[in-house]
């Protein structure tokens, strides 16, 4: 997948976790939520396209180390919001999926970029 691709899915998995925020419950529980995976989702978009303008390999696999850990966070968000029940589940599963995509890609991308083989 080339980084064009890549830049355009990340920040429409943005675009769609801003959708599920608009629909959190008003509670404790569902603001933390909201500005926690606001954070985390957005975060993924931006650090990815850091990424892409890095001046040197190793900028590169540190970028994309970050949008890894904040793809897995957003990941752990969505998955709370579904199994508290703070949202119907059925309604999250594909940003699930896309999270965990989008966590699995970078971190082939990674291992290549690094030249690690395990």
């Amino acid at each position: 997948m080339d980084r064009d691709t890549l830049k355009r899915r990340t920040k429409a998995f943005a675009l769609r976790v801003m959708d599920v925020i608009d629909d959190l419950p008003r509670s404790v529980k569902g603001r933390c939520i909201a500005d926690q995976l606001m954070r985390s989702a957005t975060s993924v978009a931006a650090n990815y396209r850091a990424a892409c303008r890095a001046r040197s390999r190793a900028e590169f696999v540190a970028k994309l180390a970050i949008v890894i850990e904040e793809a897995d966070e957003s990941l752990l968000w969505l998955q709370l919001i579904a199994e508290g029940r703070v949202l119907l589940a059925a309604a999250l599963g594909d940003l699930i999926d896309e999270a965990n995509q989008i966590t699995a890609i970078m971190v082939a991308t990674r291992k290549t970029a690094s030249g690690a083989n395990h």
